[in-house]
């Protein structure tokens, strides 16, 4: 790290060691450019700091300094947040990666923020439980970047999002100052639940070293099934039947056909019914026992289906679905619009979208998907160019006409800070203004993102 003429890179150096500081453009390239392609900058340096300590030394050199810092997971965020854009030092939690032992009386377990999904998975299953949230990029994905994003995936529907699996945390504060909140208990009410406000923050608030995660059995029997529909509506009103008669009703995907034949084309994987459908579900049932049966019971309401209850086959089900971000960045740099709508709503917004980017960009390439039990909808929109906000600005406004959320799952970041008081009413942004002076008042964390 050649930090001669860079004062600030070795102090940071001091505090994690030289190898952990990097300053030179080929080693910085990697954290400087978002998933989507369409949100990169240049970052100062890129700090990797080993745990709450050394954090709290790096904020601590940055505040001095006056420069800014952007917490950074495992940078699988669609929504430029992570990712550095006016010379910040970049905050990796990467090399946070323990993980304690389990507390199986309280069915919970203590992680360090850079724990990548997949490895607490493995983690805990070997001891008899799962985690709540999966995602398809859990490979990459860490903790602390989906505790900061308030991250979902498909079981939200049966368990919610990472606020509802998170008992407490570790955080440290723009000042160097931490706040541990980490003991897990079920019933506390000591005053204002500090750990919580850091649940969905996107890194504006403090830094996540460490979480205290709620677990959940790990349900041995499961069944998947594609399920073919001519339309949402109609999804709909199956999704309907199986949450009256399924509890063991675990996901509810859903895939329209121009974005399934993408995933096949890139992939090389067969279509999966010998006809085209309308709306595709995947749909997933787990518990204890076999739950077949709970899943068969609408066999006579769809229009084709596939079904597997061995974990390789059901996994070759899922990748119809899993693999759509892969293959629409495969075709450009995506529009990507992560929104909510009440279930009810969706096919009325899905309507409403396509009409409307037919009137402003008939050429362009509108792909749906995303998770229908909680009516998340994954707006993805290819042609035109990536600076081009009036995609963005039309979708958005009609997630507002259907009474939804501008940010589901990645949150606000850069993106989305403008339409945020789509969302959020003028007092809720100014309440959410002061908590942030009041915990960061020089804006040294994460500056730009979220609040606009």
């Amino acid at each position: 790290m050649p930090a001669d003429h860079n004062p600030l890179a070795e102090r940071l150096a001091r505090v994690v060691g030289a190898d952990h500081v990097l300053a030179e453009p080929e080693l910085k390239a990697g954290y400087e450019r978002d998933l989507t392609g369409r949100y990169a900058g240049e970052a100062l340096l890129v700090v990797r700091p080993a745990g709450a300590d050394e954090v709290a030394g790096v904020l601590r050199e940055c505040a001095a300094a006056g420069t800014a810092v952007v917490p950074q997971g495992g940078h699988t965020g669609m929504v430029g947040g992570g990712t550095p854009r006016n010379g910040e030092v970049v905050l990796a939690t990467t090399r946070l990666t323990g993980i304690e032992d389990l507390d199986e009386a309280a069915s919970q377990v203590t992680c360090g923020a850079g724990v990548p999904l997949a490895a607490l998975q493995g983690f805990v299953r070997e001891r008899g439980f799962d985690f709540g949230v999966d995602l398809p990029a859990r490979g990459t994905a860490t903790i602390g970047g989906m505790t900061a994003t308030n991250a979902g995936g498909a079981f939200a529907l049966r368990y919610g999002t990472m606020r509802a699996q998170v008992a407490g945390l570790e955080a440290v504060l723009a000042d160097g100052s931490r706040i541990e909140r980490l003991g897990g208990l079920l019933k506390d009410t000591a005053g204002m639940d500090l750990a919580a406000l850091l649940v969905g923050s996107e890194g504006t608030l403090g830094v996540v070293t460490r979480v205290r995660l709620r677990l959940v059995p790990r349900l041995p029997k499961r069944v998947t099934a594609l399920l073919a529909f001519r339309d949402t509506a109609r999804a709909l009103e199956v999704l309907g039947v199986l949450r009256r008669s399924a509890p063991s009703l675990h996901a509810f995907d859903y895939m329209h056909a121009p974005g399934l034949r993408r995933v096949c084309e890139r992939f090389g994987l067969p279509p999966p019914f010998h006809d085209e459908h309308d709306v595709v579900v995947v749909a997933e049932c787990a518990a204890t026992e076999d739950p077949s049966d709970e899943l068969l019971a609408v066999a006579d309401l769809v229009e084709e289906a596939a079904v597997a209850t061995e974990a390789a086959e059901r996994e070759a089900l899922w990748r119809y679905r899993e693999l759509h971000n892969e293959a629409i960045t495969a075709l450009g740099v995506p529009h990507k619009l992560d929104v909510s709508v009440p279930p009810a709503a969706v096919p009325a917004f899905e309507r409403d979208v396509g009409e409307a980017l037919r009137e402003l960009a008939p050429d362009a390439e509108l792909i749906l998907f995303g998770h229908l039990g909680d009516g998340n909808v994954h707006v993805n929109v290819l042609g035109p160019p990536p600076e081009d906000e009036r995609v963005d600005e039309t979708v958005l406004r009609l997630v507002r006409r259907h009474r939804g959320s501008i940010a589901a799952e990645h949150g606000v970041g850069v993106a989305k800070t403008r339409w945020l008081q789509l969302t959020r009413s003028p007092e809720e942004i100014e309440a959410m203004r002061a908590i942030k002076h009041a915990l960061d008042p020089g804006g040294l964390l994460a500056p730009g993102r979220m609040l606009p």
